[in-house]
């Protein structure tokens, strides 16, 4: 499968492939609780991949704390690979983050990270797999 190939699944197959945490958010848009996440405290270094389909999405050299209890990013290691979407549920205006791959929700993107972007792409580390270096 090439990098940029759609992935299409039909919800049952969602379902065999995914644990139930990583269904609920990357099929169901469900946020994991703050600081909970895998990949909350981690700065080892490696890809962080769509745990969905497998699409590099991450490089850890823009992963930075921010404070929140989610894996926050600056940008994304490959600008094409996530899209964004207008999110109004729970009475808020928000940018949703997805993988344009596998359309698997990742979390949401803000404009108040650090450095040249000024963005934090706030990602719940179910929607991830970290391919460590050297792994």
């Amino acid at each position: 499968m090439s990098a940029d190939e759609q992935v299409t699944k039909t919800d049952e197959q969602w379902r065999e492939e995914l644990s139930p945490e990583q269904y609920a958010v990357l099929r169901g848009q469900a946020t994991e609780p703050p600081f909970t996440g895998e990949y909350a405290m981690t700065k080892d270094a490696g890809v962080y991949r769509c745990a969905g389909c497998g699409a590099e999405l991450f490089a850890s050299d823009t992963k930075f704390d921010s404070g929140t209890g989610w894996p926050s990013f600056t940008e994304p290691a490959v600008a094409d690979a996530v899209e964004t979407k207008t999110d109004v549920s729970h009475g808020m205006i928000r940018t949703e983050v997805v993988c344009r791959r596998c359309g698997g929700h990742l979390g949401h993107v803000f404009d108040d990270g650090p450095g040249e972007t000024g963005l934090r792409y706030c990602i719940n580390s179910a929607a991830l797999d970290l391919e460590r270096a050297g792994d």
